[in-house]
């Protein structure tokens, strides 16, 4: 535990030094997704018997808690490994591989749940009607922030070059932020493209959030989807750092 706090506190120290550049860069898009989804198309179209901003708004959540968190962790920790050599020093000190992963992830779930506060903050200025403090909307952030942080761990460790990074964020991360049920309805694929879409977290993840955010029935396997993601990506993100070690 002290091992993962000593990681945890870095991690803290250096979004308290950044946190005016974190909260302008994480709220750029979102502001962007709410003034045209939300004010500008949003005011003409109902979905699910709400309209449509209080139904854009928790898949934007799902989009802002995956991007967070996964960049928390996969950029600075890829840059680090690559050009800054400061892993090594983690490697070297006296911190067991558990924490040291654990640690990690632990800051980027943290960074990964302030940007979905600040989206949260918005939206109801915004004027959305959500449940926000409903409990399983914040399980659901947690998984989403935690299991997106760890694939950022694992995908720093695995990836050797800050161009693959990249592509790796083109062809997993962004197509997600768009198919992933954040926007509109994944019913409304063809059924092939539907049923590839809802193998993806965030696919659960936007799911879990609308319903919980509208009161609506929660889909308790999708949570259960977005724990098995978490445990499995995590263990990847442990084994990726072993083979570094």
């Amino acid at each position: 535990m002290r091992g993962m706090g000593a990681v945890l506190w870095r991690d803290l120290l250096m979004l308290r030094k950044r946190f005016g550049r974190f909260v302008a860069a994480h709220l750029v898009g979102p502001l962007l997704y709410l003034t045209a989804f939300g004010w500008g198309l949003g005011r003409n179209l109902d979905f699910w018997g709400t309209s449509y901003l209080d139904f854009v708004v928790p898949g934007i959540l799902a989009l802002s808690a995956m991007s967070a968190s996964f960049n928390a962790t996969s950029t600075s920790l890829n840059i680090s490994r690559l050009y800054h050599r400061t892993l090594e020093e983690f490697l070297l000190a006296p911190v067991g591989l558990g924490p040291l992963v654990l640690g990690h992830v632990l800051g980027g779930l943290i960074r990964g749940l302030v940007s979905s506060a600040l989206i949260l903050l918005v939206a109801f200025f915004f004027g959305a009607r959500l449940q926000f403090l409903n409990p399983w909307l914040l399980a659901t952030l947690f998984l989403t922030c935690f299991l997106f942080a760890a694939l950022g761990v694992a995908a720093a460790m695995l990836i050797n070059s800050h161009e693959d990074m990249a592509r790796f964020s083109t062809f997993v991360i962004l197509p997600m932020s768009f198919l992933c049920g954040t926007f509109f309805q994944v019913e409304k694929f063809p059924a092939l493209v539907a049923g590839l879409v809802q193998v993806l977290p965030l696919t659960h993840s936007s799911l879990a959030l609308r319903a919980a955010a509208l009161g609506g029935e929660f889909p308790w396997f999708s949570l259960a989807v977005l724990a098995a993601y978490a445990g499995s990506f995590l263990g990847l993100a442990a084994w990726a750092t072993w083979r570094v070690e």
